[in-house]
This record gives C-alpha cells, structure tokens and sequence, in this order.
C-alpha cells in the first residue's frame, strides 16, 4: 500500500459527480493501516495549460477508460484538509458529468489503477450513508450540504440529478 501526503502546494483539481440509481460514484480514501476514512468523486489536477473540463474528461478516461459528457457549470470549492497530519490545499471545479450508456452496468464496483500505481476502488455511496456515524465521510468536507441543498430546490450552483 502506498502512503500518501497531500501535496506541499495549492492543486487545481475537477471531480465529477456521477449518479446511478440516486447513488454517487466515488473513490474510497485510506488511511495509513488501509481503513477506509472516506470517499471521493472522481476526477484529479488540471494541467498547466488545460481547462476544466478537459482535465475532467481526461481523468475519467485515464482513470477507468471511458468517455464522460458534462452536463453541468461548475461548482468551484476550496478545499483545505489534513490527512494523516498534512495539510492539503484544493482549488476544485465539481461538475455533473454522465457516462457512456451501459457504462459498469451490473458493477457494484470499479476497480483501477492511480497514476502512481496504487490501486483504487470505485464504488456508488447512498449520500445517507456518508458523513455519519460509522460511515465514511465524503470529502470535500460540505460536498454533502451542496449537493443536499441542490437536492431540496434550494439555491445551488449544481443542478440535482438525485
């Protein structure tokens, strides 16, 4: 198992918010003893040089070998965590994104390789099952208000495919 640090600079990142059935695909995040702690939407750091969007669609392809169409503007967050007592910075753009039709269909889950080669499990979370007790928290921290305001009608930035 690879251990990993936030990076020691702010990242520009995007992340897509993909729904199945009223669940968000996301990526499991581990702590140093291999516990699940939380989750992710997936998506990873814009280039130097390359928008949004691009980047998104780039990270999807590279990440699990598949097209995505955005469907969304953006949402921009900042995110500023710690893991494992580092502290990480975040500029990222969240964005509604649909896969290819039939796309992992049966799947419960998706499993792929990082960039570094650490292996990655990928599976859809009830937005109920997260930030609670005993469940995994899903990250960014307030990921869950947005996209539960969005869900509600009230004023968000992300139109709800929930």
């Amino acid at each position: 198992m690879t251990i990993w640090r936030p990076h020691p600079h702010i990242r520009v990142v995007a992340i897509g918010l993909h729904w199945r059935d009223g669940r968000l695909l996301a990526a499991e995040i581990r702590d140093d003893a291999g516990r699940i702690k939380g989750v992710r939407p997936l998506g990873g750091e814009i280039e130097f040089g390359e928008s949004w969007r691009t980047a998104l669609m780039r990270e999807f392809n590279e990440e699990l070998g598949i097209d995505v169409t955005i469907t969304s503007e953006p949402l921009v967050l900042e995110n500023i965590f710690v893991h494992e007592g580092s502290t990480g910075h975040e500029v990222m753009f969240v964005a509604e994104v649909v896969l290819a039709e039939g796309a992992f269909a049966g799947q419960d889950r998706i499993d792929f390789l990082e960039d570094n080669g650490e292996p990655i499990v990928a599976r859809w979370f009830d937005l109920a099952d997260l930030d609670g007790d005993g469940g995994p928290s899903l990250y960014p921290t307030g990921l869950k208000d947005v996209l539960l305001a969005s869900k509600d009608g009230a004023k968000a930035s992300i139109p709800s495919s929930l």
